[in-house]
């Protein structure tokens, strides 16, 4: 796996992306046959996390791919509020047992371990790899196929329909360009880490009941509008990447010193 990376980190990238889909796919068709929900996703997320922290852990990867704290203080990231409201967006119907005790238990599961994946893959080594090369491609790259990627619910068994897999979407590359925005202002991806899984763990109890296909494209609407404008606020008031000027400044006082060697 660490020959595959140094050769190219975008085709390692690429390949856990693949990876992922068709686990997640082959999961869905073994859940019904084990007969608990979500017991071979479960599984099969806790399998992926597990290597892919050791792998970044291991190679001293983790300030490289946000596993830190991050360099911004929370005040200026707005205490993360945004983040939170997003985050509860599924209970605002109200709170509802969708899956039997097995089942809900390995759904939170597969849920917070979903959250840790598809962020690493997708804003860590798709983002992180293109990104040195072009930076607007690769903000654009990684969000928009975080979105997309989420087409396979619709046809690997999970039950989803055409509307709320559409509307699943959209709200995914909204907010795949707002965590791309936290990761590169922040050097954290840890923030996008957590709400991911958040939002992915409490639809676990959302209340679908009485909630029509207009209530649910207001809802996401809404969602959306929420994603953009904390996106857009983060991108105003943050500073750009910049150099370390620590860095610079040790940088420039070496050059200094070997010109005056050199005189």
């Amino acid at each position: 796996m660490k020959k595959i990376y140094e050769k190219s980190e975008l085709r390692f990238a690429i390949i856990w992306i693949i990876i992922y889909c068709v686990l997640q796919s082959l999961a869905n068709s073994l859940n019904e046959v084990i007969g608990i929900e979500f017991s071979a996703s479960a599984v099969f997320c806790v399998i992926q996390a597990v290597i892919l922290f050791f792998f970044i852990w291991k190679n001293g990867l983790l300030e490289r791919y946000g596993l830190c704290k991050s360099s911004v203080p929370a005040r200026r990231l707005l205490y993360y509020v945004p983040l939170i409201i997003l985050a509860t967006g599924n209970l605002w119907n109200g709170v509802a047992i969708n899956y039997s005790p097995a089942g809900t238990a390995c759904r939170i599961i597969c849920m917070l371990c979903v959250g840790f994946v598809e962020e690493v893959i997708f804003r860590g080594f798709l983002f992180k790899a293109m990104a040195k090369n072009n930076l607007k491609s690769a903000v654009i790259v990684s969000s928009v196929t975080f979105g997309i990627g989420h087409l396979v619910n619709l046809f690997n068994g999970s039950g989803m329909d055409l509307v709320n897999n559409l509307c699943q979407i959209i709200y995914a590359v909204a907010v795949g360009f707002l965590f791309v925005a936290i990761f590169y202002y922040s050097k954290s991806l840890l923030p996008c880490i957590i709400a991911h899984s958040a939002i992915n763990t409490l639809s676990t109890f959302s209340n679908e009941a009485g909630f029509t296909v207009e209530k649910h494209i207001i809802h996401v609407l809404i969602m959306i509008v929420l994603a953009v404008a904390y996106t857009l606020i983060l991108k105003k008031t943050l500073p750009k990447d910049q150099p370390d000027h620590r860095s610079l400044l040790s940088s420039e006082e070496g050059e200094q010193k070997d010109e005056s060697h050199n005189a």
